[in-house]
């Protein structure tokens, strides 16, 4: 039986470094933060996501769905209806990417500042 220690993102070839990988791309943190609203066909992902594309976004659903994250319902109707849906272990990463985001909006102002700083110094 494997622990959490036993998973090391900084041993090449660890599962969880390409978890990482899954978890810090931006468009997962941003299909993520929609999802956490309740489900959402991928017409509503796409047009909430904005400047996504629709590769982008099918290839970041599948990815999710693959890593137990995203389920994807497909009901039975004429056209079919497609529905994404966070599960508990995606809800679970909400908490997280949640304090990044709010990170990232509490700090905006210094990065810019010290992104301008470094553009004038060229």
């Amino acid at each position: 039986m494997t622990t959490p220690q036993d998973y090391d993102p900084y041993v090449q070839g660890c599962p969880s470094r390409a978890l990482l990988d899954r978890i810090g791309d931006r468009w997962t943190v941003l299909v993520i933060g929609v999802l956490a609203d309740g489900p959402q066909r991928f017409s509503q992902l796409r047009r909430r996501v904005d400047g996504v594309s629709q590769k982008m976004l099918t290839q970041t659903l599948r990815g999710l769905e693959a890593d137990g994250l995203v389920t994807r319902t497909v009901y039975a109707e004429v056209p079919p209806r497609v529905e994404y849906e966070l599960t508990a272990l995606g809800h679970s990463l909400r908490v997280p990417l949640l304090a990044l985001e709010d990170w990232a909006r509490e700090h905006m102002d210094e990065v810019l500042g010290s992104r301008q700083r470094v553009a004038e110094r060229v």
